[in-house]
């Protein structure tokens, strides 16, 4: 049994991460503040140890677990709305606290899995990204994710740790902790709910992944050879699932008929970018993503069995509710 630390695991890719570790017999550390919401949505496991700290905190070091062989950083201010509201707090987690715990763990003979993002592409023009296209964030949070990129991977050959890059698409999926401020369950949500969407930026191209893929992912790297991903940086992803925001308001459509939606003319999101996946494929043998489409299924499927979905506009990573 691996004993394995998610940092930021309270989140909606993390409550569905350490479900599915658990599920492959890991034991697992969840820190995280829960900033969101006072309460966590992991199911309770003999298997789970759930840390409530402040990473930003220095009496989190007092604390932190040793005794693990991976750690996996989600934790941060995610997405470009909450970053752009709380600039100074988002360099406080985002950038600095995180630095400040791959300098612990750099000393440890662990894995370090650092979770990044396909958006530090930025805008890109009749081009395809793969890992060594140049990086252009337009975002703070991409910025921000582009400098632990570059810190990372500065401490080549200087550390005993052995960390591994993650460029993860746009999630979509059902999570025990939701979020519909995301492009796919939020179209889907708006579908279901109102009938009706008003769509921005309808031509910018985007990748997408499910929540399960990005799961099976991590526990690829925690299982896979030191030597196949030290310092390896992986976009994560499939091809198939790149998709213009369009192109899934209308396999919406087809599975929703009377959804109505209106395309709102603007140029308000800089960001545009198709990605490649071939080296994740390659390198891990990771095969099978779960499609858009079969996502909008799931999606609507579990929309169609709430009686209450009017709350769920609330869950995004908009507002902060607790430090």
């Amino acid at each position: 049994m691996e004993r394995i630390l998610v940092i930021g695991g309270g989140g909606y890719v993390g409550t569905e991460l350490i479900s599915y570790l658990i599920k492959k017999n890991n034991f697992v550390y969840c820190v995280d503040k829960f900033i969101y919401e006072k309460n966590s949505f992991i199911k309770k496991s003999k298997k789970v140890n759930i840390l409530k700290y402040n990473i930003a905190d220095s009496s989190f070091y007092k604390n932190i677990p040793t005794d693990i062989s991976s750690v996996i950083i989600l934790a941060g201010l995610v997405g470009d709305p909450i970053t752009k509201k709380y600039p100074e707090l988002s360099h406080q987690i985002n950038y600095l606290a995180i630095k400040k715990i791959i300098n612990f763990y750099k000393k440890l003979k662990v894995k370090l899995i650092f979770v990044s993002t396909c958006s530090n592409y930025g805008f890109l023009e009749n081009k395809i990204a793969n890992e060594k296209t140049s990086l252009n964030p337009k975002s703070l949070y991409a910025k921000q994710k582009v400098k632990i990129e570059k810190y990372i991977l500065s401490l080549r050959k200087k550390t005993k740790f052995s960390p591994t890059i993650l460029r993860f698409s746009t999630a979509f999926g059902v999570s025990a902790r939701p979020r519909f401020d995301l492009t796919i369950n939020e179209f889907v949500l708006h579908a279901v709910t109102k009938k009706k969407l008003q769509i921005y930026d309808h031509e910018t191209w985007r990748p997408y992944c499910h929540l399960l893929d990005f799961a099976k992912v991590i526990q690829k790297c925690i299982e896979a050879d030191r030597k196949k991903i030290n310092y390896q940086i992986f976009n994560v992803g499939d091809y198939k699932n790149n998709y213009q925001k369009i192109e899934i308001a209308k396999l919406i459509k087809k599975h929703i008929p009377s959804f109505e939606y209106e395309i709102v003319k603007t140029k308000n999101d800089p960001r545009n970018y198709v990605v490649n996946f071939d080296k994740i494929k390659k390198k891990l043998g990771i095969k099978n993503f779960v499609s858009v489409e079969a996502g909008i299924v799931e999606m609507i499927k579990y929309l169609q069995k709430k009686k209450n979905t009017k709350n769920l506009f609330k869950f995004g990573n908009y507002n902060i509710k607790t430090l």
